[in-house]
């Protein structure tokens, strides 16, 4: 009788909610990406779009928007918050100084590794998304794996960046090109080789298997092989839209923004530009050239203003700077990614 009872709830339960479902409108979500089809991430967030439609019982749909057609990389930020996509890709440094606490994830030589610093900064992250990011619902946040110096001039210590033109790939990497007395180039992703080529920049920094994705193998030809910096993203969402949606909605959406979800989206990109460097350095006509410790060293000691200068914008923001890098410092180690 107990096991009959027990039997007759559950059925009950699972009754309901397929009576709530059933009376759940059917949401359309737009999913914006600046990045072309090709690329991991849009067939990852395909996937997990998928997945998320299954859980919702076929009432949250999606359609994919790749290569910027929404809207530019440099606005999928503002994008979200405006509706003009239901959830965006976004890179934070874009905007220097718009999101500081965030920022700590681009100090270079911070993470060696994109899959434990992927689940290490959104675990870190979450701490810090809802007041940094208000005016959307964050979702996760990831990072690539590390990248490098690319070019058409050998780089191989600091002082080589005197007078040269450099497209940085996010706003602490810009500070750190002034610093070094290089011009920082402004182009997103889609638009480097083109600046490259037409040799308005001389070299960019971008993960390496990106560099083939993109064309840009084409217009270089030396490559620092070094771990030098990561760029962080996040995945949003408009807060409209979600707020919009039914509890039953709203709790497969909670279900898909988790640290094990940001880890499994974000694996797939760190395999394909980890695989890049070998097919690199298989290409003819590339110089991949390693650094030597004392090379390195002069490296990293040029880095160090830069987290000065990212704690002073965490503490204007009301942040205590020491606070935030040892928790994420912590969560780096946690997960065998700290450099």
């Amino acid at each position: 009788m107990i096991r009959q009872a027990l039997g007759l709830s559950l059925l009950a339960l699972l009754a309901a909610t397929g009576a709530a479902r059933a009376q759940d409108k059917t949401v359309e979500l737009k999913l914006s990406f600046w990045v072309p089809p090709a690329h991991p991430l849009v067939p990852s967030f395909k996937a997990w779009a998928d997945d998320i439609e299954k859980a919702s019982g076929g009432t949250i749909k999606s359609t994919v928007f790749p290569s910027e057609q929404l809207g530019k990389a440099f606005d999928h930020y503002d994008m979200a918050r405006d509706g003009i996509a239901d959830f965006t890709y976004v890179n934070p440094g874009y905007q220097p100084g718009r999101f500081p606490v965030i920022a700590a994830g681009e100090l270079p030589f911070l993470m060696s590794d994109a899959k434990g610093g992927t689940l290490a900064f959104d675990a870190w992250y979450r701490k810090y998304a809802a007041a940094e990011m208000k005016d959307v619902h964050f979702c996760a946040a990831f990072v690539h794996d590390p990248g490098t110096f690319h070019g058409n001039k050998k780089i191989i210590v600091p002082a080589d960046l005197q007078g040269l033109k450099i497209r940085p790939a996010d706003a602490t990497i810009a500070s750190y090109m002034t610093l070094l007395g290089a011009t920082n180039i402004q182009a997103s992703a889609p638009e480097v080789r083109d600046v490259l080529a037409r040799h308005v920049a001389d070299a960019v920094t971008f993960p390496w298997g990106s560099i083939i994705l993109f064309g840009i193998d084409k217009v270089v030809k030396y490559h620092m092989d070094a771990a030098l910096y990561v760029t962080t993203f996040v995945w949003v969402m408009n807060k409209g839209k979600y707020e919009a949606m039914s509890p039953a909605q709203k709790k497969v959406i909670d279900d898909h923004c988790t640290n094990e979800w940001a880890g499994k989206v974000a694996a797939p990109w760190a395999d394909f530009e980890a695989a890049g460097r070998p097919k690199i350095k298989a290409e003819e006509g590339h110089e991949v050239y390693p650094l030597t410790p004392d090379q390195l060293a002069q490296w990293r000691k040029a880095a160090e203003p830069l987290e000065a200068k990212w704690a002073a914008g965490v503490r204007a923001a009301g942040v205590d700077p020491a606070e935030a890098m040892s928790e994420l410092k912590a969560q780096l180690k946690k997960h065998n990614a700290l450099y």
